[in-house]
């Protein structure tokens, strides 16, 4: 019997789905594999331990895989899709293919079919395909300067935020206590972070800290009506729309392009209520032509139907 493997390389975690010709046999998550997040030797242990725990799982030798399909972020660029499949060699005898982790999304989302799949994780990225297969993308050029409605970007224009109210508070102290106590998300974060003192705080935000690793602090103040932290998530929500818009223009503008699917997947789709309702509602107000599926969908899924199907070709 032949056994496939898919895996979702992600910023915050990798997901690891292994199956046979048409069962999910088994799945397991590790730590991030995403190059662009972590060093060559960190990715090599959150792959290893996601194909060994998964193998493992279904009570198979990684030796069984007769072919895998990894998708990890800037697989565009030769020298990441080459490391990353050196490293997936060391454990998987088979057929390997890497490919943009947006490939994979799409896959998941709509198998061979149309559509446009916004991405929000650790980063972000709108993709689509049209009838005739042509692909589109927007975003997605990385956390410096793009990722709009990512967490890294929700994390950064929280504090940003932040800093604002501080800024147009009378207060000054630059106690944290008091700090904390007039902008309460300043207490949020600062825990998050595992920090002790403004000082260290303001060190922190000015040294390329993971801003990313704030979103859950910020969605669990949202959840509790801390004002910031709802303006910042409703424009994450807008900032998507406005990517799902742009691939939309770019590959329908067809007469019978009347009904376009629209899919999300990623961590912040998944567990921000708030930026899901906020996307949907400005989706129907910029192209009513989307319908947005309400489901967050899977990406490993994808990559495991690629593996199976062998349509393991380079990302347009």
């Amino acid at each position: 019997m032949a056994y496939y493997l898919g895996i979702d390389g992600g910023g915050s975690k990798t997901t690891c789905a292994i199956g046979d010709e048409s069962s999910l046999l088994a799945t397991a998550v590790a730590g991030p594999s995403n190059l662009t997040r972590v060093t060559k030797a960190e990715a090599r242990e959150s792959l290893h331990m996601a194909v060994r725990q998964t193998c493992a799982s279904a009570k198979i030798s990684a030796t069984q895989v007769a072919r895998a399909c990894i998708g990890v972020a800037g697989a565009g660029r030769d020298e990441v899709a080459a490391a990353i499949r050196q490293i997936a060699a060391e454990v998987i005898h088979g057929e390997i293919e890497v490919v943009g982790d947006m490939r994979i999304a799409l896959a998941a989302a709509f198998g061979e079919g149309p559509g446009v799949i916004v991405i929000a994780g650790t980063g972000s990225i709108a993709y689509g395909r049209d009838r005739q297969g042509k692909t589109a993308r927007a975003g997605g050029w990385g956390f410096g300067i793009s990722d709009e409605g990512s967490a890294y970007w929700i994390g950064r224009a929280a504090v940003s935020a932040v800093l604002r109210a501080i800024d147009e508070s009378s207060t000054e102290e630059k106690n944290v206590q008091a700090l904390a106590d007039s902008q309460p998300l300043l207490g949020e974060v600062i825990a998050a972070w595992k920090l002790h003192s403004f000082d260290e705080f303001m060190r922190t935000v000015n040294s390329s800290p993971d801003f990313a690793a704030l979103f859950p602090a910020i969605q669990s103040a949202s959840d509790r009506g801390n004002s910031v932290a709802q303006s910042v998530l409703s424009h994450a929500g807008r900032e998507l729309a406005k990517l799902a818009a742009i691939v939309a223009r770019r590959l329908f503008a067809q007469p019978d392009d009347f009904s376009i699917p629209l899919a999300m997947a990623g961590g912040v789709f998944r567990h921000s209520p708030r930026v899901r309702d906020v996307f949907r509602d400005e989706i129907r107000r910029t192209d009513a032509r989307l319908v947005v599926n309400p489901e967050v969908v899977e990406p490993v899924t994808g990559a495991l139907q690629l593996a199976r199907l062998g349509l393991l070709k380079k990302p347009q």
